[in-house]
């Protein structure tokens, strides 16, 4: 009795005795399976297992995946619509530390042990906080090609690998702030207060305009921002977040340093900028960099960035008791993550205070003494 013929895929016997297995794939296309097998029945338990596949809708081009990493990431870049220095920094990661390894290799080629392997090796160079942002563009980067259907799993399994443990911002004190202010110089002097004190970002008092500041109502509007790119290059546009674009009350203090510093140092028109150098040219980090860290050393603060003044400010604000959506507005932040963490450091900080007063009840009690009563 002959045999039943085949009605999916074919077999045939190689003139090295082991067999090959075809298809015909949802598109008509003729396609063999990867390996060659060593008994006809290995070919046809392999062929009923791909017919399943494709009855499932589960099929994948098997040819897909074979797209270069660099071409796809800078295309992934490009059409994300990405602000500037987002997408300086993605670019910056992808030629540091993507390429070098995965730059040649297709995205199928791209496997859980390759990712593993690259990043412990970038670990060990002693960039913790780089080698989180270059694995959670690479993951990012991948799960987009997963989507796309060019491979099937995202190989970027790591778990909390792309989380940063950044260092501890420092904070100051009120009299630290006015001493910084006052060590680099009048001309910059309302910056730094009001990067303590309203918590505005240095790429949002770089585009600050004198229309901004109202110091009747004593308010600043935060409506662009000009963050510096490493080419020296302005990006004038959008806030960091909607969020971002709000009205800021400046604390009564603060409000006589920005009349003066509006009548002596701010461009002229209605539009002009609050910030500008001595020769009239737009706030440029580069050059303020130096005036900063010069100031930071002489009142002993070598460590102390900028941005952390804009720390400082928040923390305040969450030690006068400020609700949850209080802070995030005046933060300029859509999400609440960033908020909870003053909100959580303003209590423990008052953890720490009750800790401390029962460490001198314990104390004062254990000893015999009695508390002293008000009069």
């Amino acid at each position: 009795m002959a045999g039943k013929r085949r009605q999916f895929g074919r077999i045939r016997k190689l003139p090295s005795g082991r067999f090959q297995a075809r298809y015909l794939d949802p598109n008509g296309l003729l396609r063999p399976a990867p390996e060659t097998f060593e008994t006809k029945a290995d070919a046809d338990d392999w062929l009923a297992e791909m017919q399943t596949t494709i009855r499932k809708k589960d099929w994948r081009d098997p040819d897909a995946g074979a797209v270069n990493f660099t071409k796809y990431a800078e295309a992934w870049v490009t059409e994300r619509g990405l602000m500037p220095t987002t997408q300086e920094l993605y670019r910056r990661l992808l030629r540091l530390h993507l390429v070098p390894t995965f730059g040649e290799w297709d995205l199928d080629e791209i496997t859980p042990p390759r990712v593993r392997t690259w990043r412990a090796e970038l670990l060990a160079t002693g960039k913790p906080t780089t080698t989180a942002k270059a694995y959670r563009l690479l993951k990012a980067i991948m799960a987009t090609a997963t989507d796309d259907e060019l491979i099937r799993r995202n190989p970027c399994r790591i778990k909390g690998a792309g989380k940063e443990s950044a260092e501890e911002r420092g904070i100051a004190t009120v009299e630290q702030v006015y001493e910084l202010a006052e060590l680099v110089g009048p001309r910059w002097r309302l910056m730094v207060l009001l990067g303590a004190f309203t918590t505005l970002r240095p790429e949002e008092l770089a585009e600050l305009r004198r229309s901004d500041l109202d110091l009747v109502a004593g308010t600043v509007r935060i409506r662009l921002a000009a963050p510096e790119l490493n080419t020296g290059r302005r990006a004038l546009g959008e806030t960091k977040t909607e969020a971002g674009k709000r009205t800021i009350t400046i604390p009564a203090a603060v409000l006589p340093d920005a009349r003066m510093h509006l009548e002596l140092f701010a461009e002229k028109e209605p539009q002009g900028l609050v910030f500008v150098g001595e020769k009239g040219a737009p706030f440029r980090r580069t050059s303020f960099g130096r005036i900063w860290r010069k100031a930071r050393a002489m009142a002993g603060m070598p460590g102390f960035r900028f941005y952390d003044l804009r720390h400082t400010g928040n923390t305040m604000a969450a030690a006068t008791g400020a609700s949850l959506k209080e802070l995030m507005a005046r933060m300029g932040h859509a999400s609440v993550r960033a908020a909870l963490i003053y909100q959580h450091a303003t209590s423990e900080r008052d953890k720490k205070i009750a800790d401390g007063m029962d460490a001198e009840i314990t104390r004062r009690l254990g000893r015999g003494t009695p508390l002293p009563t008000e009069a």
